[in-house]
């Protein structure tokens, strides 16, 4: 069902999708950027659709309930539940929950939306990274270029042990991608303009 609405969405918008991943890759962290509207829930969840996949985004287990479970189910939802699994214990980190996801799961790409806000904003939040690199997944370039009229995923990234140049490779591929309201997006400028910026590795 959504595959056909996304169909629909993208053919009478006049939008196309790209998937540059090499085969294998079916458990992943993707980043969500730009993210300047509203609209970009809209054509990132129906691009995703189209490729076939399996796309989640993560909201409070508290959200997964009546009446809103059934709709948020339906467009990915995922929840989080940062209860401490024994008395006593501490509440695992946000990052370590959304880790925990992948266990024993053969399929999860799971949405980030690294910068936080639809503001301008010139230093995205890292959790993403962390995330992927206590899951041991990959990142994916996941992206929306409204001056193309086109939504997809441009590439996986591996994680090296230099979180520095892996951001900067993030970076070198989100730099020139225009979100629908230009003004309000920005790479992170802490790893931007460096020397390593091959988009992927």
């Amino acid at each position: 069902m959504l595959k056909i609405l996304g169909k629909i969405i993208f053919w009478f918008t006049r939008w196309k999708v790209n998937f540059d991943l090499p085969p294998g890759v079916n458990r992943c962290v993707i980043i969500a950027s730009p993210h300047t509207s509203n609209w970009d829930f809209l054509y990132a969840r129906a691009g995703f659709a189209i490729l076939d996949i399996p796309l989640r985004y993560t909201v409070k287990k508290e959200f997964l309930r009546f009446p809103f479970k059934t709709l948020m189910n339906f467009l990915g939802a995922i929840g989080i539940d940062r209860t401490p699994k024994k008395p006593g214990e501490e509440r695992p980190s946000l990052t370590d929950a959304m880790a925990e996801l992948f266990e024993g799961r053969k399929e999860l790409a799971v949405m980030v939306t690294p910068e936080g806000t639809r503001s301008l904003r010139t230093e995205w939040k890292t959790g993403f990274y962390y995330v992927a690199k206590k899951a041991n997944v990959p990142v994916c370039f996941g992206y929306l270029d409204y001056e193309k009229r086109e939504a997809g995923v441009g590439g996986v990234l591996h994680l090296s042990d230099d979180m520095d140049a892996d951001l900067r490779k993030i970076m070198a591929f989100y730099k020139d991608i225009k979100g629908k309201i230009p003004e309000k997006f920005s790479v992170d400028l802490r790893y931007d303009g460096k020397k390593e910026d091959s988009p992927a590795s």
